[in-house]
């Protein structure tokens, strides 16, 4: 027995991680922020007190890898499977080239909070308070200010591609470049006056905004206009997004809203726990996943019903490492 449990350290020792079972003091400091999916089979999500948890099989099996981080940490990208980048409070960016096992600072040139990183090949670019984006052109290894004339703090990103992209945050305010960042514009929405969470363009021609106070706005013309969608809810629509098949999903305080034309009409659909869900994503085989501080939930094959994802720091298994 004692030989056998030698055997499984060691292997874990090898992998750079230990068993979850071993941090379970962590479930009660371990908030889900954000993740990252860049393979269709293996998945990292980011715990704001400076956790990478990974799994391999679908959330079966899951690792930690620490993250030497002072502050929060609210965003996380990869650019591949090992290459990868996580940002937070007082202009913190972390890059790891080893899928996670060790992490390297990088200057931001800011102290602001950053709060969202997407990356578009070698390209990216990062979000934060005060109006703060910056933009990296080598793959995340250095990073510059780009102006946005704007002291609103930015919530969320979206980059069509490496020209056309969209920030949004604070008081409704809605940015958009198309050159890269070189110049940012500021687009007003009749009728927005409350902070957006969160924006995403299925296609080059139909984008989405929501955000506080059950706020929800469509374009149908790549931006040029935009027009308020109702919902029924009156809360935090905290972040949307479409799957393969083009039904729409919002995350809510209780659950998800679903649209199943196109986002023409919404309905609630409660997940039967209160997850406080925050975040939405998409694999490249349009399935999504979903989570928020508490726990992560993932589309099942049906497509309309969502199946809970065990808490990873509550599992005793040890996922393979990503190859």
């Amino acid at each position: 027995m004692v030989l056998t449990i030698r055997k499984q350290m060691g292997w874990w020792l090898a992998l750079g991680v230990m068993p979850l079972a071993a941090f379970a003091a962590d479930e009660r400091t371990c908030n889900m922020r954000d993740a990252a999916l860049p393979t269709n089979s293996i998945t990292y999500v980011l715990c704001e007190q400076g956790l990478l948890l990974v799994t391999n099989d679908d959330g079966a099996t899951w690792a930690q890898r620490k993250i030497a981080s002072t502050g929060t940490l609210r965003a996380v990208a990869f650019l591949d499977v090992n290459r990868g980048l996580t940002v937070g409070d007082g202009g913190a960016i972390l890059a790891t080239a080893d899928a996670g096992r060790t992490w390297q600072p990088r200057v931001s040139g800011t102290t602001e909070n950053l709060t969202d990183i997407q990356m578009v090949g070698e390209e990216g670019w990062i979000a934060g308070y005060d109006g703060v984006i910056l933009h990296s052109a080598d793959g995340g290894k250095t990073w510059s200010k780009q102006n946005t004339g704007q002291s609103l703090s930015l919530e969320a990103l979206f980059f069509l591609d490496a020209q056309n992209g969209w920030a949004v945050g604070w008081s409704a305010v809605v940015l958009h470049t198309v050159d890269g960042g070189k110049k940012w514009q500021q687009v007003k929405i009749p009728g927005a006056q409350w902070s957006l969470s969160s924006i995403t363009f299925p296609d080059a021609k139909n984008g989405w905004i929501a955000g506080f106070a059950g706020q929800l706005y469509r374009t149908k013309d790549g931006g040029a206009t935009w027009e308020a969608k109702k919902t029924p809810v009156s809360g935090w629509l905290s972040s949307i997004g479409f799957d393969g098949a083009n039904r729409g999903w919002i995350t809510t305080d209780a659950g998800f809203l679903l649209s199943v034309d196109g986002g023409e009409t919404w309905k609630p659909q409660s997940t039967g726990d209160q997850l406080f869900l925050n975040k939405i994503l998409r694999r490249a085989t349009g399935t999504a996943w979903a989570l928020g501080p508490f726990g992560m939930m993932k589309q099942t094959a049906a497509g309309t019903e969502w199946k809970k994802i065990v808490n990873p720091l509550s599992s005793n298994a040890v996922a393979e490492d990503p190859k």
